[in-house]
């Protein structure tokens, strides 16, 4: 187990809590993150990524939060990310998890994914012939540029989203829409280490749906239903295996988020493995600013 930072070891350590310049105080939901960890003689700041007059060498740990403006500017973010050895959750991990092509391995490694098709730029998409399809980009935050098709009425407006993302340079990505979202909605699990280090859930929020439409562009966060939920044993075990495929090990991450809708048969699939730039819902769950808190001070 690791042993406690000295009150003044704490004193002298300092945070970046990584955001960008939409939110230049931080998302809101991270309040209490930054509250928890000025409460134990942390220094913290709120850092936007691309600020150039950062001093990141300043700083004994760099943690990645709300910097949700990179997505134009992946390989910028990227090369950021790589230039900081003390960043979590780590750069290699940020560089795998931004490009949601990382579900196709999951998928080959026997991973129940949302079936998802990838079509890359140079390549044709043929629609289905009915059903009701998610586009998206496989590079994006905050639901930006994804829509929702119900096929064939919507053919010709599911043709043009691909065709708008592969004329960008983009790769777009194509999944059924889980229908049991509207009902059941979207449980998202939360992981943080406990006090020896392990990946441990911290909690899980329930999420209702939120694409109503083709091409909704970018959801404001905050603008989801969030509630509290308990995860079956089924979602848990999902989770479980999930982080398991984590390259490196999940040791090595601060924190997680598994993003889980059941399929047809009532089985979650994951819709998405969080590991760069997550909302965590600390506000949510009583004591999970506390938990991450502890977890940062504990890798200072």
């Amino acid at each position: 187990m690791t042993s406690p930072i000295r009150p003044a070891a704490r004193e002298n350590s300092r945070v970046a809590l990584v955001t960008c310049e939409l939110f230049p105080d931080l998302w809101e939901d991270d309040f209490p993150l930054r509250d928890s960890l000025r409460e134990r003689g942390v220094h913290v700041d709120a850092v936007s990524w691309d600020d150039a007059s950062a001093d990141w060498a300043a700083y004994d740990l760099v943690v990645i939060r709300s910097p949700w403006d990179y997505v134009p500017r992946r390989d910028a973010f990227v090369a950021w990310a790589r230039a900081l050895p003390q960043l979590l959750n780590p750069a290699d991990i940020i560089e795998w998890n931004t490009d949601k092509r990382y579900l196709g391995r999951l998928a080959e490694a026997g991973l129940p994914v949302t079936p998802t098709d990838f079509v890359a730029p140079g390549q044709t998409w043929t629609p289905p012939a009915s059903g009701e399809w998610v586009v998206k980009p496989t590079v994006s935050a905050g639901s930006q540029d994804t829509g929702r098709y119900q096929l064939p009425a919507q053919r010709d407006l599911a043709e043009a989203h691909v065709a708008r993302l592969l004329a960008a340079g983009r790769t777009a990505m194509i999944q059924p829409y889980l229908a049991a979202v509207d009902t059941v909605g979207e449980t998202a699990l939360i992981f943080t280490p406990d006090a020896g280090g392990e990946l441990t859930l911290s909690h899980s929020i329930r999420k209702g749906a939120m694409l109503t439409g083709p091409d909704e562009g970018t959801i404001d966060p905050g603008s989801e239903q969030i509630t509290p939920r308990t995860p079956s044993q089924a979602e848990l075990d999902v989770a479980s295996r999930v982080l398991a495929h984590v390259p490196g090990g999940a040791a090595r991450l601060l924190y997680a988020r598994v993003d889980l809708i059941p399929g047809p048969d009532g089985d979650p699939l994951l819709v998405e493995l969080e590991l760069a730039e997550p909302s965590l819902f600390l506000s949510e769950s009583p004591g999970a600013a506390t938990r991450l808190a502890d977890a940062i001070v504990s890798r200072l």
